[in-house]
C-alpha cells in the first residue's frame, strides 16, 4: 500500500525485493511437510465432520502441498526445489530485460503539428515542463498511459509505427541482443513442463487447472470457441468498415495495420457517435460519482458507508470510510480512498487503480476487514473539481466492486475470507459485475451532474455511451481470445514459441504478422507473474460477471426483485469468500453453470445468419 500510495518513499527496486520475500514467506506454510502430513491425515479421517470453511482450508493446503512436491520422494523433492530456483532466476531475467527494453525507448516530438490533437492530460505527461503542456518538446515513451494516448491521438503514421514496433519488438533480439528473452521464455516453458510431468500432469496447463474455476483445459477451450464464433465475423465487418472510414478521410495504406487501429477507431467513434472523452468528462465530478456509487452499494447490500474524519492517513487527500450494516451501530469493515495522482509519488500503470486488501476478516481473532482503494485521478485545480473520464469511472467501479468481496465477507477464518482462496479465474468476477452497472441508465443518471449546469447526462449521450461500449467489440474480443489461447498453447505444446504464434495468429487476427512482432518475448503477465496458463482468467471472469449481472438486468423493471437478486448475490459471491468453490457459488446464485451468452449480448455480438444456398 505504501508503494502504491507513495512510491517516492519506497522505490520499485526496494518494493519488488520486499514483495518477493513477503510472497515467499506467505507460501512457506504450503511447503511444510509436517503441516501437509497432518492435513492429509485430517482429510482421510472418515469420522471427522468438517464444515465448508474447514474443508476448503484443508483442501487448499493439500493441493498446494501436492503442487509444491510434498508427495514426492526426497530426491524428486530436491529436484523440484532446484527447478523452482532456476525458474525464479529465469523469470527475474525475463522481467529485467523487458523493463530495460521498455525504458530505453524515447521519441522526442518537436513539431507541435504532430501533437495538435493531443488532449491536455497527455501533453502534461509528455511535455518537458508539465506546467507548460503546450510548449514542447514532448517525449513519447512505452509507459502504458502515454503509449495508448499517443497511439490514439497521433496523426503521424510513421511515428505510430515506430511506437508500435518498439513495443512489440521488446525482447526480440533485433536490437540489443543482450536484451533478447527468447531463451528465457523457452527455459521457463521447459522447466514448467518438466515440473508438471514430475507431479503427474500431462502439461503445465493441466496442472494450472487444479486451482481454477474452469477445472480443465477443455472447458476453457470451449469458452474460447463459443466466443470466437461470434467475435470473428464481427471483427471482419468492423475492420472493413474502419478501413473504408479511414480511406474516405485520406488514409493511403493498402491495408489497415495494427498501428493504425487506435487512431482511426477514435476518429470513427467521434464521427459516428459524436463520442469523445472531453464531452462526457464534465458530467462526472468525482464527488457525484462517489455519492452515486456508494448509494448503489447501500441500496443493493443493505449497508451504510460513512466517512470517518479522525483517522490518521498517509496524505491529506486520503479519506477513510466505515461500512455499517443497516441494523448495526458498529462498523463491520472499513476502507481508505486515495483518489488523486501525486507527481513523483504514485506509480502510473495502464489501469491506474488498485484495491489493496490490508486485513482479512477473522471471527476467530475478532478482526474486521480493511482495504485501500488507490487511484491516479487528476486532482482539483483551483475552483475546478476533479472530473472523471468514462475509462476512469469504469476503473473506480471495478476496484470498488472488487473491494466489496473483501469487505462484506462473513467467514470465520481469515484463510478463506474475502478474496483469499478464491480460484484465480474467479477473483475478478465481482469487480466486473460492478462495471456492468455503468450500462444502466438510472445508475449513470445517479453518478452524473454537470460541473456548470448540474444537469444529469442526457439520454442521447447515454445512448452514445452504449455505442462506444460496443465499438469494435469483436476485434477487441478476438485479441483477448488470441492471447488466452496463445498462453494455453505455450503451456501445452512443445513447439517453439514463434511456431505457436504463426499457427494461432490467422485463426484469431485479421492483421499481417510482421517479422519484428515478437510480443510473446515481453509477455510478462504469463512469464513473470502468476498468469502462466491462466491468462484466459480475465475473459472467464468477464463471462461469469456478465451472466451474474444479467440476473439483475432480467428483473430490472421490478425494484423488489432487483433487491432479492442483490441479497442472493451478497449471500453468495460477497459472503462466502473462498470457503466454497466458485462453480458451486455460481450455481447457488444462478441455479446453473455460467454461459457466454450474456457477455456476447453485452458486447452486441449477434449470431451471423448463414445465407441460404
Amino acid at each position: 500500500m505504501l508503494y502504491l500510495g507513495n512510491s517516492s518513499l519506497m522505490p520499485t527496486s526496494s518494493y519488488m525485493a520486499i514483495h518477493d520475500r513477503a510472497r515467499k514467506a506467505r507460501a512457506t506454510k504450503y511447503h511444510n511437510s509436517s503441516i501437509f502430513k497432518e492435513v492429509k491425515t485430517a482429510l482421510n479421517n472418515k469420522e471427522a465432520t468438517w464444515n465448508n470453511e474447514e474443508s476448503r482450508i484443508l483442501q487448499k493446503f493439500a493441493i498446494e502441498g501436492k503442487l509444491n512436491g510434498l508427495e514426492l520422494d526426497d530426491n524428486k523433492q530436491q529436484a523440484m526445489i532446484n527447478w523452482l530456483n532456476k525458474l525464479n532466476k529465469e523469470r527475474a531475467a525475463f522481467r529485467q530485460k523487458t523493463d530495460i527494453s521498455t525504458k530505453q525507448f524515447k521519441h522526442v516530438i518537436r513539431d507541435n503539428m504532430v501533437t495538435r490533437d493531443f488532449p491536455e492530460e497527455l501533453l502534461r505527461y509528455t511535455a518537458v515542463d508539465p506546467n507548460q503542456p503546450l510548449h514542447g518538446p514532448w517525449t513519447i515513451t512505452l509507459q502504458p498511459h502515454i503509449y495508448m494516448g499517443a497511439m490514439e491521438y497521433c496523426s503521424d503514421r510513421d511515428l505510430r509505427w515506430n511506437m508500435w514496433q518498439a513495443l512489440v519488438g521488446r525482447g526480440s533480439g533485433y536490437g540489443d541482443r543482450e536484451l533478447a528473452t527468447s531463451l528465457n521464455l523457452e527455459e521457463i516453458r521447459y522447466i514448467r513442463r518438466d515440473m508438471a510431468k514430475m507431479l503427474g500432469y500431462e502439461t503445465y496447463a493441466d496442472m494450472s487447472m487444479e486451482t481454477k474455476m474452469a477445472g480443465s483445459v477443455d472447458a476453457v477451450r470451449q469458452m474460447l470457441a463459443a466466443l470466437l464464433e461470434r467475435a470473428k465475423p464481427a471483427q471482419e465487418e468492423e475492420l472493413n468498415q474502419l478501413y473504408e472510414f479511414a480511406v474516405q478521410r485520406g488514409f493511403r495504406g493498402a491495408e489497415m495495420e495494427l498501428w493504425d487501429v487506435p487512431y482511426w477507431r477514435r476518429k470513427q467513434a467521434s464521427t459516428l457517435f459524436s463520442y469523445s472523452e472531453d464531452k462526457f468528462k464534465p458530467f462526472f465530478p468525482l464527488k457525484t460519482v462517489l455519492d452515486g456509487l456508494f448509494q448503489l452499494a447501500e441500496k443493493l447490500f443493505n449497508i451504510r458507508i460513512v466517512q470517518r474524519t479522525n483517522v490518521s492517513t498517509w496524505h491529506k487527500d486520503v479519506k477513510f470510510y466505515d461500512i455499517f450494516e443497516n441494523h448495526s451501530s458498529a462498523p463491520v469493515a472499513g476502507f481508505y480512498l486515495d483518489p488523486y495522482a501525486r507527481s513523483q509519488q504514485k506509480i502510473r500503470l495502464q489501469h491506474q487503480g488498485w484495491m489493496v486488501g490490508i486485513q482479512n476478516m477473522s471471527r476467530i481473532t475478532n478482526r474486521k476487514p480493511l482495504a485501500a482503494l488507490i487511484f491516479n485521478f487528476n486532482p482539483p485545480v483551483l475552483d475546478k473539481p476533479c472530473c472523471l473520464t468514462l475509462k476512469e469511472i469504469k476503473v473506480l467501479f471495478q476496484k470498488f466492486g472488487h473491494s466489496m468481496q473483501h469487505l462484506l465477507t462473513r467467514t470465520n477464518y481469515s484463510e478463506v475470507a474475502g478474496l483469499s482462496n478464491i480460484e484465480w479465474d474467479a477473483v475478478e468476477v465481482s469487480g466486473n459485475v460492478f462495471s456492468h452497472w455503468l450500462l444502466d441508465r438510472d445508475v449513470i443518471r445517479s453518478i452524473s451532474s454537470h460541473v456548470d449546469s448540474e444537469d444529469h447526462l442526457p439520454d442521447a449521450m447515454f445512448d452514445t455511451l452504449l455505442h462506444a461500449h460496443r465499438h469494435l467489440s469483436g476485434a477487441d474480443l478476438c485479441r483477448e481470445l488470441y492471447l488466452s489461447d496463445l498462453d494455453l498453447e505455450l503451456h501445452t505444446s512443445k513447439d517453439f514459441w514463434l511456431d505457436v504464434v504463426k499457427r494461432l495468429w490467422p485463426h484469431y487476427r485479421r492483421f499481417k504478422l510482421h517479422k519484428i512482432d515478437s510480443h510473446p518475448c515481453s509477455f510478462t503477465q504469463i512469464f513473470c507473474e502468476e498468469w502462466g496458463a491462466a491468462y484466459y482468467s480475465h475473459l472467464w471472469a468477464r463471462m461469469v460477471a456478465a451472466d451474474v449481472y444479467s440476473a439483475f438486468h432480467e428483473v430490472r423493471e421490478d425494484e423488489l426483485q432487483v433487491l432479492d437478486v442483490a441479497k442472493r448475490y451478497r449471500d453468495t459471491f460477497l459472503s462466502v469468500g473462498g470457503s466454497m468453490h466458485p462453480s458451486q457459488v455460481f450455481r447457488e446464485f444462478r441455479g446453473r453453470d455460467p454461459s457466454p451468452k450474456a457477455l456476447l449480448k453485452s458486447l452486441g455480438l449477434k449470431k451471423i445468419k448463414k445465407e441460404e444456398s
